[in-house]
């Protein structure tokens, strides 16, 4: 079974899982340079019911949200190793800047961001409670952040001449 789904794979397959009562999580993100604090945020997502789909910004949303330097890892990377953690169900890759179309769509039960979002900023938290599902936040990892790695790096390594393999 392959977790990378297309959102029309996905309604199908959360259709027949509904049918089975399972409760599905729904998470989204631009998920660039994977850390401990996105592996324990999605570990702790993924309790709050039976199946997790994250939904996984494309490179053009990340570059229109965080820049033209990002992301550093192409969405079809990002989207593997996200599949590859037990916690994580399904993926899903979107191109729009928010995940709202999609959350309507997928109409999951608990929507879960982390502690970086107020519950009032979450993008589709009232569509998920006008069916009846909830919002949850997660509590933030400090200090765990792609931005901080970048700039880690940055720092012990400083910028470089591209290598003749890499020019």
């Amino acid at each position: 079974m392959n977790k990378i789904c297309s959102r029309d794979e996905l309604k199908a397959v959360i259709g027949r899982l509904k049918k089975k009562g399972k409760k599905i999580i729904f998470t989204n993100g631009c998920f660039d340079i994977l850390h401990a604090g996105h592996t324990r945020y999605l570990s702790e997502a993924r309790k709050l019911g039976d199946v997790l789909v994250l939904a996984l910004n494309s490179d053009s949303s990340v570059r229109a949200i965080k820049g033209k330097t990002r992301p550093i890892v192409p969405e079809a990377e990002r989207a593997e190793v996200l599949a590859a953690l037990s916690s994580v169900d399904y993926v899903t890759v979107f191109d729009e800047l928010t995940p709202l179309a999609l959350i309507e769509f997928l109409r999951p039960d608990v929507i879960v961001k982390g502690g970086d979002w107020s519950e009032k900023d979450i993008v589709g938290a009232d569509a998920v409670r006008s069916w009846g599902g909830r919002v949850a936040v997660m509590p933030e990892v400090e200090g765990a952040s792609t931005t901080n790695i970048i700039e880690k790096v940055l720092q012990v390594c400083g910028p470089r001449e591209p290598t003749r393999k890499e020019g």
